[in-house]
C-alpha cells in the first residue's frame, strides 16, 4: 500500500460540466468494487479530483470536459 504522502502527491483530473446534472461517481479498490461518492454538477462548474488509496476509478455520466495531464477529452453525447 502507498504511503499517505505519495497518494496526495498524485495527479489531479479536472471535469467541467458541459450541461445541468453531470455526475461523477467515484468507485472502490479492492476486491469488490463499489460507488463509494458521487457529486452531480451543473453546467459551467468545475470539480477537480485525483484517484486515493480508497478512488480506484471514476464513472462521468453526462456532457463534460474531463482534462488530465495527458490531454483533454469530453464524455457524453
Amino acid at each position: 500500500m502507498e504511503d499517505r504522502e505519495s497518494v496526495t502527491a498524485a495527479d489531479f483530473i479536472v471535469i467541467k460540466a458541459l450541461e445541468n446534472g453531470v455526475t461523477i461517481i467515484g468507485l472502490t479498490r479492492g476486491r469488490d468494487t463499489k460507488f463509494h461518492h458521487s457529486e452531480k454538477l451543473d453546467k459551467g462548474e468545475i470539480m477537480i479530483a485525483q484517484f486515493t488509496e480508497h478512488t480506484s476509478a471514476m464513472k462521468i455520466r453526462g456532457r463534460a470536459l474531463v482534462m488530465t495531464k495527458y490531454g483533454s477529452l469530453e464524455a457524453g453525447e
